[in-house]
């Protein structure tokens, strides 16, 4: 084979490999990345009271250590429900219920993509100080739920961030 033949080849090989999509963790493989959050915390609810009651947490994704871009996925449980619509808090033998939202109009339920749930998608470009992002989790507890028993309801849900 010719040396200018032999070039040719190998810079078209190179442009290929280019070309070929990588895994978002190869674009910043120093990264390190941490989550936190911090609940919704819904206060007092008349269940007399014609409206519903919102209120929002908060996801934190911060990353550092490198310098690139790092894809994510947040997804949430359904807690101690069965199903993520809607979602039960307990007190006792006695349940309210309420929703988790990924939009501030509270159209889309936060959940894991099964169900017709949403999920919360993101790139963050790393600087070398660091970057973070807060993704809010918008709450409401549903008006009207007169069966209620006077109480301090809770409920655990666990969110996974997945990296790409």
């Amino acid at each position: 084979m010719r040396a200018d033949a032999m070039k040719n080849s190998l810079r078209h090989i190179l442009i290929l490999l280019l070309a070929l999509p990588l895994p978002a963790l190869a674009s910043c493989p120093l990264c390190t990345c941490a989550v936190s959050a911090t609940g919704v915390s819904f206060g007092t609810y008349n269940p007399l009271s014609g409206s519903d009651l919102d209120d929002t947490g908060n996801v934190h994704i911060s990353c550092g250590g490198g310098v690139g871009t790092v894809a994510y996925t947040i997804r949430l449980t359904r807690g101690m429900s069965a199903s993520f619509t809607p979602r039960r808090m307990a007190s006792g033998g006695n349940h309210l219920g309420y929703e988790l939202y990924t939009d501030p109009a509270r159209t889309i339920i936060w959940g894991d993509g099964s169900s017709g749930t949403g999920v919360i998608s993101g790139t963050l470009d790393v600087s070398p100080a660091g970057s973070s992002r807060d993704h809010v989790v918008y709450g409401r507890v549903l008006a009207r739920q007169t069966f209620s028993a006077v109480g301090s309801y809770n409920d655990t849900i666990t969110f996974t961030v997945t990296y790409q």
